[in-house]
């Protein structure tokens, strides 16, 4: 397989070579790769998660139990809050 990379990208991976970050661009690009994977494995768990979580939210409201929307909302707030937090 060949790839053709931006020179944008190209100028990225020189400069972390220089830098001694990566000893080539064939390191460079496994390491992406590896995090691209870790991050693809990553969102399937997580619409896993949130699949289970409206399974369980939908057959509580079949049997009449209610959550109140606003405390919903904080609770999503909060998460949001977190996630941009930790990508900072």
């Amino acid at each position: 397989m060949n790839i053709t990379l931006k020179p944008e990208q190209e100028q990225f991976i020189q400069s972390q070579i220089e830098r001694g970050i990566f000893a080539n661009a064939e390191q460079a690009i496994e390491v992406a790769l590896r995090l691209l994977e870790e991050q693809s494995r990553g969102y399937e768990e997580w619409v896993e998660e949130t699949r289970e979580k409206i399974d369980l939210g939908l057959a509580q409201l079949e049997r009449g139990e209610k959550f109140p929307i606003e405390v919903a909302f904080e609770r999503l707030d909060r998460k949001i809050t977190k996630l941009r937090e930790s990508q900072q």
